[in-house]
C-alpha cells in the first residue's frame, strides 16, 4: 500500500478532507506487530493539517540493566504543512503556536505519510528508556562501582589540614 497522499486528493474530497488509516511495520523501528495511526488530513486554504493518534507497542532496551522490554507507544500529532515555500509566500503573516512546527513542502503535491510516522514515532520515544519502577539496573552499577578492588587504595586516604 503506498503511504503518500495526493494534495489534489485533499482539496477534491468532501469538506476538503481525507481520512487515512495507517496499519504497517516502519523501517528501523523495533515494534510488536504494525504501529497503527488513525489520521486526518484536512486542507486549510495554503496549509495542510495532519491530525491523529499513533499507537503501537516497540521493544526497547532499558539504559540501565540493558534488558529488552516493551513500550506502549501512543501520542497524539498534530503537523502543519505549507503548500509553497514560507519565506516567501507568508513573510511574518505566519502565527505558529506553542511546540508547533510548520513543515515546507516546497511545491509538492504529495506528502510522505510514512516518513511524517516515522520521524514522529522517533520524537516521541522517552529519553531514558527504563524497563520500569522495578528495574534493579540503578542498584546494580551503584553496587559494581562500591565493590570495585581497585577503589580500595581510596578508602584509607586522609586529608591533613594546612597549617
Amino acid at each position: 500500500m503506498s503511504h503518500i497522499v495526493s494534495i489534489d486528493e485533499i482539496e477534491n474530497s468532501e469538506e476538503k478532507t481525507v481520512y487515512y488509516d495507517f496499519e504497517d511495520n516502519i523501517d528501523g523501528v523495533d515494534s510488536v506487530g504494525p504501529i497503527c495511526a488513525e489520521l486526518t488530513i484536512k486542507s486549510l486554504g495554503e496549509f495542510i493539517e495532519v491530525s491523529g493518534n499513533v499507537k503501537g507497542i516497540l521493544k526497547l532496551n532499558c539504559d540501565l540493566c540493558l534488558k529488552e522490554f516493551e513500550y506502549n507507544l501512543n501520542f497524539d500529532i498534530d503537523e502543519v504543512f505549507a503548500k509553497h515555500a514560507l519565506l516567501e509566500e507568508y513573510g511574518q503573516e505566519t502565527e505558529i503556536k506553542e511546540g508547533q512546527f510548520i513543515t515546507d513542502l516546497n511545491g509538492s503535491d504529495t506528502i510522505d505519510i510514512y516518513d511524517l510516522l516515522y520521524q514522529s514515532v522517533i520524537l516521541n520515544l522517552p529519553n531514558k528508556k527504563v524497563c520500569g519502577i522495578n528495574c534493579n539496573g540503578d542498584n546494580f552499577l551503584k553496587e559494581e562501582e562500591l565493590s570495585d578492588p581497585r577503589m580500595d587504595v581510596f578508602k584509607n586516604i586522609q586529608i591533613q589540614p594546612k597549617d
